[in-house]
């Protein structure tokens, strides 16, 4: 096997290509944001009913993301590489028999994730959480199961339009839901009167309206006719190896930002440093909205080329995607240090907890110039049908320096609040190292080529009958579900 790194790109190679990634990313960056004000929305709703609201909504904000939503978007992450590679092969039926089995998986998955997020106040209380914050977020979550259901769609029909290029409809989408989710927390909250209840009710029904419309979206501008029969399982289970292992990779590293918030109640002051926490993860989320970007953008562009058998412009795409993401990390960077005194007034009133987060904002820059690459390069990887690698980047970043790092500095060494984001610091720069490493030095573009034709062709296993409609456009016939 050639080695890939004789291929020599262009200049104008790679402004096509830097073209080519940002008319996917940036509707995707908006969408990203629009997902964030959502979030920003609930918790400032959740501030003006008080410390003890905003501590248990950041708690209950931390357990559904650790046992569901991480769990949720990274077996969806599933089908990225089977759908961008089944795209570039022009395997069209594939990439709409993935959705579908996609769906059926989450189906099962949400169950167990239904029952824990029931138990939340016993869960908490075993592990010593404070009894007043552990009741406001047992209310979130019980006001958050229908979210469940809605993600089952919700995941999937995101990744199912990315890896065909077409990101300008979940911009869209997100806009509409997301203009109505500012009264309808209003009403909620302050007219009805639900409290925490409320605020969570909130982000389900935006979650429906922008599932309802992406579904619309797909309905109406899908022009394909077809039927279909199973003949086997093949596909199905390595859909499933797939989504687990791009699960495991993105949970370990979700759930790490969540332990967080549970170390933070073990710190003096366990009601400001939550809440300091919650501010702080908001944050990151904001922060967030453009790697995660690029991460998807770049997954479906290196897998679509790599399902044509273009290794040579799936390495372009790679490339420049770890370039726009070190711009953006050193972006991140700046702004934290430069407007740490001014953001945390947003979210609250109470001086000491405008302190306490400020305190930290220089350090969680410093950990996105490590995260922007680094999640890029997740993506990058996942695009090769690698997820594993990510995974045990992950593992090994996160919990085997990350953790020691974080509890010691937090809990033994007395540097208490901004010890857990120092171990942070030290997990993020650990695994941006490893996944260069993995993408840059390790990865056969050539043999990885070969190895997205195989994974297309061995799971195949629809038999179906086509039928265009003529008159549809191109970017209509992209969209082949089914009316």
């Amino acid at each position: 096997m050639k080695n890939i790194n004789r291929f020599n790109f262009t200049t104008p190679q790679v402004i096509d290509e830097l073209k080519e990634l940002l008319s996917m990313a940036l509707p995707i960056t908006a969408a990203n944001f629009l997902v964030f004000l959502r979030a920003v929305v609930s918790v400032l709703f959740l501030g003006r009913l008080g410390s003890l609201e905003l501590a248990g909504g950041a708690l209950s904000l931390g357990f559904t993301n650790i046992t569901g939503y991480s769990v949720l978007v990274g077996l969806a992450s599933g089908l990225e590489p089977v759908c961008s590679q089944a795209y570039g092969n022009n395997k069209l039926e594939l990439v709409n028999l993935s959705l579908y089995r996609m769906v059926v998986i989450l189906m099962v998955a949400i169950v167990p994730i239904g029952l824990l997020w029931l138990n939340i106040e016993s869960i908490m209380l075993l592990l010593g959480q404070d009894a007043e914050i552990t009741s406001m977020a047992g209310i979130y979550c019980r006001y958050c199961l229908p979210d469940l259901l809605t993600n089952c769609l919700l995941q999937p029909l995101r990744v199912y339009l990315r890896s065909q290029a077409v990101t300008k409809p979940v911009m869209w989408c997100s806009l509409i839901a997301v203009v109505f989710h500012v009264p309808l927390n209003y009403v909620l909250v302050e007219v009805v009167g639900l409290g925490v209840g409320g605020v969570a009710m909130g982000t389900v029904v935006t979650n429906m309206n922008m599932t309802v419309l992406m579904i619309g979206y797909v309905m109406v501008y899908g022009k394909m006719k077809w039927r279909w029969e199973w003949t086997d399982g093949i596909g199905f289970w390595e859909l499933v190896r797939l989504s687990v292992t791009s699960c495991v990779g993105i949970c370990l590293e979700w759930w790490w930002y969540e332990i967080v918030t549970v170390g933070a109640g073990y710190l003096d002051n366990p009601r400001l440093t939550v809440a300091g926490t919650g501010i702080l993860i908001q944050t990151t989320s904001l922060m967030y909205t453009v790697p995660m970007a690029l991460a998807g953008c770049v997954s479906a562009r290196v897998g679509n080329e790599l399902g044509a058998g273009r290794p040579n412009k799936a390495k372009l795409a790679a490339l420049v995607a770890l370039a726009c993401a070190f711009v953006v990390g050193f972006i991140n960077v700046i702004w934290t240090i430069v407007f740490r005194d001014k953001w945390s007034v947003l979210f609250t009133h109470d001086h000491m907890l405008q302190s306490l987060v400020s305190s930290v904002m220089p350090i969680m820059g410093l950990c996105e110039l490590g995260n922007c690459p680094q999640t890029t390069g997740c993506g990058i990887l996942r695009g090769t049908a690698r997820p594993a690698v990510g995974a045990r980047i992950n593992l090994g970043s996160f919990y085997f320096v990350g953790t020691p790092v974080a509890m010691g500095l937090a809990f033994f060494y007395n540097v208490g609040f901004r010890g857990l984001w120092i171990g942070l610091l030290s997990a993020q720069f650990t695994c941006v190292v490893s996944v260069l490493y993995s993408v840059l030095v390790k990865t056969d573009w050539e043999g990885e080529a070969l190895r997205a034709e195989k994974l297309t062709s061995s799971v195949s296993v629809l038999e179906m009958v086509t039928e265009y409609n003529s008159d549809a456009s191109d970017e209509e016939k992209l969209l082949l579900m089914p009316k």
